[in-house]
């Protein structure tokens, strides 16, 4: 009888903890609900499948300390982890709660991180951090320095292993960002989430200037202007809904493949508006968008950092059914040019995807890198060949279609074959050469050209000359460099039986620690 009555007595004070939690989060999600925020627990479920949510840690609490930690121990200590699914996949997940503390961290918090995050490299699955955090917890002094540490010494070494997302679903500040920013992509909600080292106040105080969160870190900031957020939500229902379609196209781990889904669009189909859809002035641009969504499955294109360099376009779709990575010149933006900006985008976006397995097809419409006084003096010598050797060092299949301009050094650093390309196509407009026809005839015929009776007619017929014998694609055909000029309607089906062969690709890697790029 008295076992009987332990036994009952265990199992009310497990019910009784279990009620003082859920309470505590209940109340939690009561106070953030005036904040139009979810509470830490009500994010997890949100996102993961409906009941896979498996809670860590629920019980731990922080160690009491004379400097008014003793007065508050609550449960969890501020975050919540555990792991659940997505579309019955496997993903670790941790949840900052900004009512404990301001969602600060210190020891136990840390631990709990770190923790979730050994687990999901022990078994090979993504992680999605939801961050809300005013950064380390000032009552616990160093031990919060010491729990940042260990949180990105492990965010740099599961860098490429498992991918890592990032939510940034309120204000962070401090060490609160630079967790985030190691992690492979970074999701902002709009109006809820900032993103900053020094705050609105301490800016005042140092340098006198007046300046809101949203205005010193907020979405639109680091999507159009720092490049720091990849993704952008209107709200946590839409974020929710973007992490889900990212992770659909990433394996779990750099062991895996990335997952394939069954296709309802033909592979064989093909667009028969492509084949005039390149303007026949040669100046006049176009939205490669139209391409990229005419290629792709069912035209879904889930594009990163749209609003950051849109000179050059990146971006997940489907090809068969098989996730690919794209990259593209936007001729709509500054031409299409390779800057500084659209350099870093790009090549950050090619590493991730060779770190994940997922192929890469790039569209190139590209008259040269931007020139002028601010790029050179900004580093475009040193951050531009990000991008060269993004490419020239990824091991992926890798398939290039020129679609109008490839000029100059622009032409070797997107992905030709002599940085070792797959494969390299190039529609009937298609322009290689080392500059554009009017500069180059301007140079060659410089004198020829002060001495003509008519110098614009002249100019004229010695620009077509030019694009004949060296803007055309089929001298780089002749010479090997373009495997094959296609009909532009054909790009679909000839990219998918490409990169068909292309999936058993080996290549043998000179044994090294790791590379140096131009950072």
């Amino acid at each position: 009888m008295s076992d009987l009555s332990a036994a009952g007595g265990h199992a009310r004070k497990l019910s009784q903890l279990r009620d003082e939690i859920d309470a505590q989060h209940a109340a939690a999600a009561e106070k953030q609900a005036t904040r139009g925020k979810r509470g830490a627990r009500e994010r997890v479920i949100a996102l993961l499948d409906p009941g896979s949510f498996s809670e860590l840690d629920p019980l731990k609490r922080h160690r009491a300390n004379d400097l008014g930690l003793d007065k508050s121990r609550p449960w969890g200590d501020g975050v919540v982890t555990g792991w659940g699914t997505i579309d019955g996949r496997p993903v670790a997940v941790f949840s900052q709660d900004f009512t404990v503390f301001g969602g600060s961290l210190g020891e136990a918090f840390a631990e709990k991180i770190v923790k979730v995050m050994d687990l999901a490299a022990k078994m090979g699955i993504p992680i999605v951090g939801i961050n809300d955090s005013a950064g380390a917890r000032i009552q616990e002094g160093v031990e919060g320095l010491a729990g940042y540490g260990e949180v990105f010494y492990r965010n740099a070494r599961l860098s490429g292993v498992i991918p890592q997302i990032s939510v940034i679903a309120g204000p962070c500040a401090g060490g609160a960002v630079y967790s985030p920013a190691m992690t492979d992509f970074v999701l902002m909600v709009e109006k809820v989430g900032q993103m900053f080292i020094t705050g609105p106040d301490v800016i005042k105080t140092v340098t006198g200037e007046d300046v809101t969160m949203e205005a010193l870190g907020g979405a639109a900031v680091h999507h159009a202007i720092s490049g720091a957020a990849h993704l952008v939500a209107p709200d946590e229902d839409a974020g929710n809904e973007t992490v889900r379609a990212l992770l659909a196209f990433l394996p779990s781990n750099n062991m895996e493949d990335p997952p394939r889904i069954d296709p309802l669009d033909d592979p064989d189909r093909e667009d028969p508006d492509l084949d005039t859809f390149v303007p026949d002035l040669a100046t006049r641009p176009y939205d490669m968008h139209r391409i990229i969504e005419s290629i792709l499955d069912e035209g879904d294109f889930l594009e990163i950092q749209p609003a950051f360099a849109p000179n050059i376009l990146c971006g997940f779709g489907r090809l068969d059914g098989h996730p690919v990575g794209v990259v593209a010149n936007q001729p709509m933006h500054l031409a299409g040019t390779l800057d500084i900006a659209a350099s870093e985008k790009a090549a950050r976006f090619v590493r991730t995807c060779d770190a994940f397995n997922v192929p890469l097809v790039v569209l190139e419409d590209v008259p040269g890198f931007l020139p002028g006084l601010d790029q050179e003096h900004q580093g475009i010598i040193r951050r531009g060949s990000k991008l060269l050797y993004a490419f020239a060092e990824a091991t992926v299949p890798r398939v290039t279609v020129i679609i109008r301009k490839a000029y100059g050094g622009a032409y070797v650093v997107m992905n030709s074959k002599h940085i070792g390309a797959d494969a390299n196509f190039a529609w009937p407009t298609a322009e290689i050469a080392v500059m554009g026809p009017d500069a180059a005839v301007g140079l060659i015929f410089r004198r020829e050209l002060a001495d003509a009776e008519d110098p614009a007619a002249r100019r004229k017929d010695l620009i077509a000359e030019y694009e004949e014998r060296f803007a055309s694609p089929y001298q780089a055909a002749g010479r090997g460099y373009i495997d094959d000029v296609i009909d532009p309607r054909t790009t679909r089906p000839r990219l998918i039986r490409t990169l068909a062969l292309a999936r058993t690709k080996r290549v043998a890697v000179p044994p090294r620690k790791h590379g140096n790029i131009p950072l």
